[in-house]
């Protein structure tokens, strides 16, 4: 959520971030209701003067022994005013924020900007080798991921890991948690992957994207689209000290979407699913830290596929592409060698004091002062499209693949294999 004063006072990048963000929301009823608000409070600290005014003329005349009636008179009147104009503010400022929660986050001045922006390549890790052998293929042929019995058994784009592949997935899931624990200092949580609509509003995912979700209405709870959503809401309506922070999680969750397959490609396999493994980073930091939390951030997410040698890039996106609740994300795509493209396995974003407004988290400064904090997040990493490139990558004549170096000795060696990184 912005600022009230910020959106009042910047009416101009309001508009254009609606437009570039795809957000429809009626603006020029929202200035309006705003005016309304200012002047409903004037008008109820009017009276609110005339009644203290009244009562302080009631007393001093009954001391005096005067007749008060018509003042008492009077100061009811003025006490029902007060109270249908509070009524009207509380009606003025509930409307103020159904428009409020419809706007986006304003974007960082570095961004490509405009509706047809695209981009920006940021760096590029690692030798983008060519290999025969598509993911897909191997999957079906070794028989790693059931593609068929998971439809059977949920619906399509629900995948069954069997075998070597199941192993994967979980090896790579700890692998990463662990490296985010141990080497980057994260503390793990394991948060529930059902959660409520306020922590959806909170995070940005309601009231947009609520189509894209899957719900349990009799419950009015949500299954979580990333674990973004319970972790950064573990802090919600609290206060922290400010010798606290940053405070840095690290989470796995299972994530629900029902968009998948709804772009018209890469409708098949494991492109896009509607339930995927992902190791989640969230961070709490000061307001004036946070773009150097941010790079720190994508750096810990970055490391992933340096300590597994899978080549990358990582680009910056443009303001049409950044999500509604962020300021600025980088995605950190993995280069399938067979498939031949560039794969998001990661974004990593920067959402300022947006969410935190939205969840009421704050820090109290050192001279007691509270401010609100900034949240930032970022996969570390999504398992689907990492487990396509270590196919791919690692793949052997006979049409099988092989574990990551890193992955065997992690998997011989355990927490040792990750100090020694």
């Amino acid at each position: 959520m912005l600022d009230r004063d910020f959106v009042l006072n910047n009416r101009k990048s309001i508009e254009y971030i609606c437009t570039v963000k795809n957000t429809k929301v009626d603006l020029d009823r929202l200035y309006a209701v705003i005016e309304e608000r200012r002047v409903k409070i004037n008008q109820v600290n009017s009276l609110r003067e005339e009644r203290n005014r009244l009562t302080q003329e009631i007393s001093m005349k009954k001391k005096q022994g005067e007749a008060v009636e018509p003042l008492l008179i009077k100061s009811r009147e003025v006490s029902d005013s007060i109270k249908i104009t509070e009524e009207e503010l509380r009606a003025n400022e509930d409307e103020e924020q159904q428009l409020l929660q419809w706007i986006p986050n304003i974007t960082a001045e570095e961004n490509p900007k405009g509706k047809d922006a695209v981009f920006k390549e940021v760096k590029e890790w690692g030798d983008k080798q060519k290999k025969n052998k598509n993911y897909y293929d191997i999957c079906l042929e070794k028989g790693y991921v059931d593609f068929k019995r998971g439809a059977k058994i949920a619906a399509s784009h629900f995948p069954l890991y069997v075998g070597k592949g199941a192993y994967l997935e979980r090896i790579l899931i700890n692998f990463m948690i662990d490296v985010h624990r141990i080497k980057h200092g994260y503390e793990e949580v394991f948060p529930p992957f059902m959660v409520n609509r306020k922590s959806l509003f909170s995070t940005g995912q309601l009231p947009k994207m609520e189509d894209d979700m899957y719900k349990v209405p009799l419950d009015e709870v949500f299954m979580i689209p990333t674990a973004e959503v319970p972790v950064t809401n573990i802090m919600a309506d609290e206060i922290i000290a400010e010798n606290q922070l940053p405070v840095k999680y690290v989470a796995y969750s299972s994530c629900f979407r029902r968009e998948a397959g709804s772009y018209g490609k890469d409708t098949k396999g494991l492109k896009r699913l509607h339930q995927f493994n992902k190791v989640e980073l969230v961070k709490y930091s000061r307001d004036e830290e946070s773009y150097i939390e941010h790079e720190k951030l994508l750096e810990d997410a970055e490391s992933i596929l340096r300590f597994l040698n899978l080549a990358y890039r990582v680009i910056l996106l443009p303001d049409n592409d950044t999500s509604f609740a962020s300021a600025k994300t980088y995605d950190i795509e993995v280069w399938a060698p067979a498939s031949q493209e560039y794969l998001e396995v990661s974004s990593v974003s920067n959402f300022l004091d947006f969410q935190s407004r939205r969840a009421n988290i704050r820090y109290r400064t050192k001279d007691g002062k509270n401010r609100f904090i900034h949240t930032l997040n970022g996969s570390g990493l999504a398992t689907p499209r990492t487990v396509i490139a270590i196919m791919e990558q690692y793949q052997t004549e006979d049409g099988d693949f092989e574990f990551p170096p890193v992955l065997d000795d992690y998997i011989n060696n355990g927490i040792n294999a990750i100090k020694k990184l």
